[in-house]
């Protein structure tokens, strides 16, 4: 009896001689298995952060937007006020003491940053709505001179003020101590006392989840 006639293993996707399609998993899958697992060990690799750690253990109320965490810190957990000084875009000098007393919005950012330039609108629609005798809005550049910062707020109509930290990181290291900025952007609420109240890791996705971290931290009595 002559031997079977040799048969080709079925190519992925193709029909084999029989008619039937062969089973091996589809690419795809498998691709998506792979990101998977990369984007899971990319997580596990992040620095650890108490601000971070409390909320992903469920010890903190807040939010999980798409591009990072969202949390409010409980009033007894919240540490000391931070001070923090520098000079606008502008030339003008300022003060954290000069806005104390006020529901706070501090914004980290820069004008080559694509998140930075998404959420640019929203903040300011934030400010439009909330910013007052109440409540105060800074932004920290953390990377550009004072003519690229004006550019920026010059071309999406940004109207509060920013620091520019570039040379000094006065700024941002005055924050190091209650959270440490790992990310831009990053924005920060302050409730009346001057503490990190709140804090968003990337853009703000929006006005609502921003303004009602503005709301709670005006509601406070503490």
């Amino acid at each position: 009896m002559p031997p079977a006639p040799w048969v080709p293993e079925p190519v992925e996707g193709r029909p084999t001689r029989s008619g039937r399609r062969s089973r091996i998993r589809p690419r795809g899958r498998a691709v998506g298995a792979a990101l998977a697992a990369v984007l899971a060990i990319g997580l596990s690799a992040c620095a650890p952060d108490p601000v971070s750690d409390s909320f992903l253990s469920g010890d903190n109320p807040g939010y999980v937007a798409a591009d990072g965490a969202i949390a409010e810190i409980p009033v007894a957990e919240r540490g000391e006020p931070v001070d923090f000084s520098g000079v606008t875009e502008s030339g003008d000098a300022f003060d954290s003491a000069d806005i104390a007393g006020k529901v706070t919005v501090v914004n980290f950012w820069y004008a080559g940053c694509a998140p930075c330039r998404v959420e640019a609108k929203d903040l300011e629609d934030v400010w439009q709505e909330h910013g007052g005798e109440d409540v105060a809005f800074v932004g920290i550049n953390t990377r550009d001179q004072a003519d690229t910062a004006r550019a920026f707020s010059d071309e999406f109509g940004i109207t509060y003020p920013s620091l520019i930290d570039v040379d000094t990181a006065e700024a941002k290291l005055a924050f190091a101590e209650a959270v440490p900025i790992q990310a831009t952007p990053t924005t920060l609420v302050l409730d009346k006392q001057g503490r990190v109240a709140a804090r968003i890791i990337g853009p703000i996705d929006g006005t609502s989840i921003l303004s009602t971290l503005v709301k709670d931290a005006l509601a406070e009595t503490s």
